[in-house]
């Protein structure tokens, strides 16, 4: 092949190396901005992932009642009228006609024990009792003709037309009637008492409730051997327990340094666990003039002022000792927070309020300082907020809570 031929097919590197350096350059300065672009979204994903610690506060109401509260105390609901209800005698029950809840009234029949031997008795002293009367009535027949008898005799002996045997013995038969007649009375009397005493022996197989009062718990059925004292096997002494719950009390104990702020009819304001949303009138019925001396307090009896039948034997219950009564315009609750977690965001006033593990702005309007607490709206009792450290929060930011020691 000729030697130009050769030089042709060279490859003129003066030429090309030039553009190729430029284009090289150009692309690493490309490539790095390109990775320093993604290392900068990386690092602020990461910064937005990460979750920060924070402290947090909860949103509750206050009412105006705990400005003017003297001393509060916790003690349980009980009724002051209560009742095991059972029978004086022993036997196997038959019907019983109440459940827990039921409604009763004073002397209506709850339960029956199996009396037909009772009934039989009744039947039988009834029975002695038209025996004895209708042996009266024959006695006072007899007295009556021995009386007339006697009389007869009487003037027939004065004339001396009958003898003194005659005379005698008609007085003898006289006697004896008035006798037979005192006994006959005498039987109605007993025939009477053992129909009294039939009568109260059923009566006591009948159990009645002794006043108005609910069922609280029913502890026997049909079938349960039902003794006064529950001494037997698998007897039963109460079948029913009940309450008048008109009678409810709250039992508190308060302390014996206390016990000079407390005294008979000053007004309470009682809240039970079970209706936290409720707040109910009451005023101080009795200070138990007694101590427990384990405990250093003194029980103290509140009662309730409006009765409402959502509220049952046994409750928790918390009770504010008041210095004057509540009046109308103090029964408005309100919300409040911890003005420290009142945080402003473009010009707005909010809170970051707790969503699961993510913190959400909520704008507030703040009110009216209430003690070391601010009154605000736009946020509900309970809510959870941040309290600290606001100046790293912004809405949607992840956090968590410091570990529990």
């Amino acid at each position: 092949m000729p030697a130009d031929s050769i030089d042709a097919l060279t490859i003129d590197k003066t030429r090309q190396s030039a553009p190729r350096r430029m284009f090289s350059n150009r692309k690493r300065f490309v490539i790095i901005l390109i990775v320093a672009h993604i290392l900068m979204v990386t690092a602020f994903s990461m910064y937005r992932r990460r979750a920060i610690t924070i402290e947090t506060t909860s949103v509750s109401l206050q009412f105006p009642s705990q400005s003017f509260t003297l001393l509060n105390s916790s003690g349980y609901v009980v009724a002051q009228r209560k009742a095991a209800v059972a029978s004086k005698s022993t036997g196997r029950m038959e019907w019983i006609g109440v459940e827990e809840g039921s409604r009763v009234s004073a002397g209506q029949i709850i339960a029956r024990l199996e009396n037909k031997d009772l009934e039989a008795l009744v039947l039988q002293s009834e029975a002695l009792l038209q025996n004895a009367k209708a042996l009266s009535e024959q006695s006072r027949a007899e007295l009556l003709d021995a009386e007339k008898t006697f009389r007869r005799q009487k003037e027939l002996f004065s004339s001396g037309i009958v003898s003194q045997a005659d005379y005698d013995s008609s007085e003898t038969r006289y006697r004896r009637s008035v006798a037979a007649t005192a006994s006959a009375d005498a039987g109605i009397s007993v025939a009477a008492a053992a129909l009294r005493g039939a009568n109260v022996n059923l009566e006591y197989s009948l159990i009645r409730a002794p006043f108005d009062a609910v069922v609280l718990t029913k502890n026997a059925d049909v079938g349960d051997i039902i003794t006064p004292l529950g001494a037997a096997a698998n007897a039963k002494a109460a079948v029913v327990t009940i309450a008048d719950l008109a009678s409810l009390q709250v039992e508190a104990d308060v302390s014996e340094s206390n016990l000079e702020q407390i005294k008979k009819g000053q007004p309470c304001e009682i809240t039970l666990d079970a209706l936290p949303g409720s707040r109910f009138r009451g005023v101080v019925h009795t200070v138990v003039p007694t101590a427990d001396r384990s405990k250093a307090s003194v029980m103290v009896k509140i009662r309730f002022l409006e009765r409402d039948a959502r509220i049952f034997p046994e409750m928790s219950a918390k009770v504010a000792f008041l210095q004057r009564e509540v009046q109308p315009a103090d029964k408005a609750a309100r919300i409040v927070v911890n003005p420290a977690a009142i945080v402003t965001r473009n010009g707005r006033s909010g809170v970051f309020l707790i969503a699961g593990d993510k913190v959400v702005f909520t704008p507030v309007t703040p009110g009216t300082k209430r003690g070391d607490l601010l009154e605000i709206t736009g946020v509900k009792s309970g809510d959870r907020v941040a309290l600290s450290p606001l100046d790293q929060l912004k809405d949607g930011r992840k956090i968590s809570f410091p570990e529990k020691k």
